[in-house]
């Protein structure tokens, strides 16, 4: 294919998926960052599970055998990986930082 067939190949399949909800963004490594709808769910049942706080990312990830992935900070300043199911429910709450101690009471 030549650069302006692979271009509008691309343009094309972005629309697509923007127009299903979500763009997914390439980070590097496994996951992936996302927004739309779905990924604005993902952050409201994070944000429901942490009491708050402030939504840092979203990212779709299978770690833990979760779907999705928000970084979070809290109030007081921790910053914490919330993993939520298919269905947004909490898969598993955890320090974002390995030498952070793990969050009281999850």
């Amino acid at each position: 294919m030549n650069g302006k067939r692979i271009a509008a190949t691309t343009v094309v399949a972005l629309a697509i998926v923007g127009a299903a909800g979500g763009v997914a963004v390439a980070t590097g490594d496994d996951d992936v960052s996302v927004t739309g709808a779905k990924a604005d769910k993902a952050v409201a049942a994070a944000l429901r599970a942490t009491g708050e706080g402030t939504a840092n990312s979203v990212e779709r990830d299978g770690e833990n055998g979760a779907t999705w992935e928000e970084e979070v900070t809290r109030e007081d300043g921790r910053t914490v990986d919330v993993r939520l199911d298919e269905g947004y429910g909490v898969v598993v709450i955890e320090s974002d930082t390995e030498d952070s101690p793990e969050p009281a009471g999850e």
